[in-house]
Formats: structure tokens, sequence, C-alpha cells
């Protein structure tokens, strides 16, 4: 990833997924903990482009709905080792990703092809070069803490390779409570 749009969850989530990738290190998972520089944060991408100049997208986006409720509920893997937890694609986190690519694409900022509605999938990336037995080794940690109810709350334009954030301007959604997992109370 060279740039992104990224939301970040809840700091009690954030916490919970900085265990997790604790826990998958220790097991001999690397995770975006020692990823390049060792800032990342737990994350979902909305858009992904080799540039995104941080002020026109701010510009384009205005400011976001957050929060947005989710619930990280399942495991999945992207060819060449990419490990990440999956939140199910409520229409609140839909309608944010269509409105993000739509004003995004009106202000002429380009991003890669797998970022476009109908082709997106929402993850939280746990590991960029999960292979083998490190997949096997990390499910079972994985699914020891789903599902994880959650929100995301900030989002913020980075760029990784240049060291570069640059925080959005969030309004409040309407009033959501995060969603219960199917099968609690």
């Amino acid at each position: 990833m060279v740039a992104a749009i990224e939301l970040y969850f809840e700091p009690v989530v954030e916490r919970r997924l900085r265990t997790l990738w604790t826990a998958l290190e220790r097991a001999g998972v690397p995770t975006l903990a020692n990823h390049t520089h060792r800032r990342h944060r737990p994350h979902v991408s909305l858009v992904v482009a080799d540039e995104l100049p941080p002020e026109p997208v701010a510009a384009a986006l205005g400011p976001l709905a957050l929060p947005v409720p989710v619930i990280l509920q399942y495991v999945g893997q992207f060819p060449g080792g990419v490990l990440w937890l999956g939140p199910a694609p409520t229409a609140d986190l839909l309608a944010l990703h269509h409105a993000t690519v739509a004003r995004l694409d009106a202000a002429g900022i380009p991003f890669w092809p797998l970022y476009r509605p109908d082709v997106w999938v929402p993850h939280c990336t746990l590991s960029m070069s999960a292979r083998g037995e490190a997949v096997a080794r990390a499910v079972p940690l994985c699914f020891d803490i789903l599902p994880v109810p959650a929100s995301l709350v900030s989002a913020a334009v980075v760029d990784h390779t240049r060291g570069l954030l640059c925080p959005l301007l969030v309004t409040p959604s309407p009033a959501h409570q995060t969603p219960t997992p199917s099968g609690s109370p």
C-alpha cells in the first residue's frame, strides 16, 4: 500500500486488535505492528492509491459521517499472504464507501480498481506476509477473539511511504448502536 484513506477503530477495539497482533507475533506470524515503519494502526481502508494528495482529498470528501458500527466476524486472506479480519458489509459502511468513491471520482482523484464499489472487500489487515504454517497458527488466534463489535470513529489520509498522515474531518452520523453479533442476545 502506498497511500490510503484509513478508518480507525474506537480505542478499546484498537487495543484489542493490537493485543491480537502481539499474540500473532509471538506465534511467529508477522503483523502490521512490525511492518515497515512500525506506525500502523488497526484500520479499514476505504480506498488505496499510488498517491493521494491530502489537501485535495480532504476538500473533495468534506466531513465523513462517523462513527460507523461494524462487527469483525470472519478471517480472510488475499493472494500474496495478506491475512485480515472482515467486518460484515453493513449498509452504513457500504454507504460511506460509496459516497467516498463518488466524491473522489467527481474531483478526478484516481485510486486502485480493487477499491471500487462491487469489487471492494472491507478488511482490517493483520499481516502482509502470512503464508503456509503461519496461516495455520494465525487463524485459531483470530477465531479466539471473533466476533468483535466495533465502531469506526476517525479517519485520515495516509501515505506510509512518505510518512504523511492527514486527519480527516468527521461529522456525527445519526445515532447508531454497535450491532450485536449474530446469535447474540
